[in-house]
């Protein structure tokens, strides 16, 4: 392939970063390649701008703008940028020495960005500005080293996960999909295995059990003889019996013996009871003392997918805590193969300014999973609102759109791999294209991300169709109910 050069450099340069100048216009992202000192270094364009040295800002006379245009046309405009040196096109090592002034900027050939960029086992699209070049990541570096997949509604989050679950099925592995809004059930993949939120409150934790009986941590008393209650009950019903009302019989116990309370402790007590009697009846259905182990369900090679659709914040926060604890428990211990829990709506499981059960666990996994076989996706369109301390533990990142300012800012305190440059490229990027950096990448990727062969819930609904597709059966309705009416009619006739 004959090389093409699109500018030089000028000025000063270091190692890691040098200036050029142009009259071919290049893309921000592209990369590049620079020959010197006996190597061949990969570069990637960023900071450009267009400029003419005959039209410069202290022209303020639109009509001497036209005349120089006339007479100079387009060609006396210039491209001016900086390249980013990301390493020896073998081994991705930095340079030692800057670039020296004069030296061409090349076109990076495709045979050697497909060497670098198509080495892995995770498919995920092609590069934004070679197409002809697939990107594949490392899937052992994505699942131990955590992944955090970031963008507005309708930036393409959902497509980007449903692409990266398929590619894991395809390597036998285990996706672990917690799905928020009941969209990926019924997605096509290969093979799903749809597991329907249940629990049994024999397998729970007491912090668990706590959250959905809705004793807050401020109740201290009722607290208190809720554990008693609870811990009572664990070690009766070991002879069998349903877990619920062996607490209430511990509870009702605990209330008779009244005349060795204190008034605090009688009011608690009332308290106690009817929670639990109405947890029992809000969580009718969900809460089962039949179950199995959820973790029981789960197969590999399959996307197993926790439908959390229907349930409250509460109940989602203790299935993903429990799962994520059990998890550990059960990968520290050779009981399960390795796993990558994906979390939608992360920012809710794993808020900012708030403790939940599930961000403990979510930061543990984050510190921990990795000696383990446990890995973290986190997904969320509201950077901002999501644990920062969490975040910074995704060693990989796939960012597609974001517009506001404080998200951007968030992202780039938690990702030390997201450049400034990279960073002013979220606002540009349509949908399905994505910033990808991270150690799952050999060098940071702006990437089209492929799009999943199967049917996702999470796109935009088509609303005028669907108007029109409701006015059409209101009006058919009418029609029918006339017939019928006329039918009887003349019927009677």
């Amino acid at each position: 392939m004959k090389e093409e050069v699109i500018g030089v450099c000028i000025g000063e340069a270091t190692p890691g970063e040098a200036s050029f100048i142009s009259r071919t216009v290049s893309r921000s992202g592209e990369y590049v390649t620079l020959d010197f000192d006996g190597r061949l270094i990969l570069g990637m364009v960023e900071g450009l701008v267009r400029g003419s040295p005959s039209i410069s800002g202290d022209i303020l006379d639109p009509d001497v703008v036209e005349q120089i245009l006339k007479f100079e046309g387009e060609g006396g405009q210039y491209i001016k940028g900086k390249v980013r040196l990301l390493g020896d096109v073998e081994s991705l090592e930095i340079p030692k020495t800057p670039p020296p002034p004069g030296t061409k900027i090349m076109r990076a050939d495709p045979s050697v960005l497909q060497r670098i960029f198509s080495g892995g086992t995770i498919r995920l699209g092609r590069l934004l500005s070679h197409p002809e070049v697939v990107v594949s990541v490392d899937a052992n570096k994505m699942v131990s080293r955590h992944l955090a997949i970031l963008a507005i509604t309708g930036a393409g989050k959902s497509n980007t996960v449903s692409v990266i679950v398929e590619e894991l099925i395809k390597l036998n592995g285990m996706p672990i999909l917690f799905d928020m809004h009941s969209e990926y059930g019924e997605a096509g993949f290969s093979k799903v295995k749809r597991i329907k939120p249940r629990l049994n409150p024999i397998y729970l934790s007491f912090p668990e059990f706590k959250i959905l009986v809705d004793v807050g941590k401020d109740a201290y008393i009722q607290e208190r003889l809720l554990r008693k209650a609870f811990k009572a009950a664990k070690e009766n019903i070991k002879g069998g019996g349903n877990f619920i009302p062996r607490i209430l019989d511990e509870l009702e116990a605990i209330a008779g013996s009244a005349e060795q309370m204190t008034g605090s402790e009688k009011n608690a007590i009332a308290g106690v009871i009817n929670k639990v009697e109405d947890f029992e009846n809000r969580y009718e259905g969900l809460v089962d003392p039949h179950a199995p182990h959820i973790l029981s369900e789960f197969e590999q090679g399959a996307a197993n997918v926790v439908d959390l659709g229907a349930v409250d914040e509460d109940y989602a926060d203790v299935i993903v805590s429990h799962v994520l604890r059990k998890t550990l428990h059960m990968r520290r211990s050779g009981e399960m193969p390795p796993v990558f829990c994906i979390i939608e709506e992360a920012h809710i499981l794993a808020p900012a300014k708030r403790q939940t059960h599930s961000k403990y666990w979510i930061d543990r996994i984050a510190r921990e999973g990795r000696k383990f076989g446990v890995g973290l996706c986190l997904v969320s369109q509201r950077p901002k609102s999501l644990d920062q301390n969490s975040l910074s533990q995704a060693n990989n990142t796939i960012i597609m759109r974001l517009v506001e300012p404080s998200d951007q800012r968030h992202v780039q305190q938690a990702s030390e791999r997201l450049s400034d440059d990279l960073l002013g490229q979220l606002n540009a990027l349509n949908t399905g294209e994505a910033v990808v950096v991270g150690m799952m990448t050999r060098i940071p990727a702006l990437v089209k991300i492929d799009r999943f062969k199967g049917k996702l819930r999470g796109s935009d609904p088509d609303i005028t169709a669907l108007w029109a597709e409701r006015a059409a059966e209101k009006q058919r309705q009418h029609k029918q109910k006339k017939k019928e009416v006329k039918d009887l009619y003349e019927g009677m006739i």
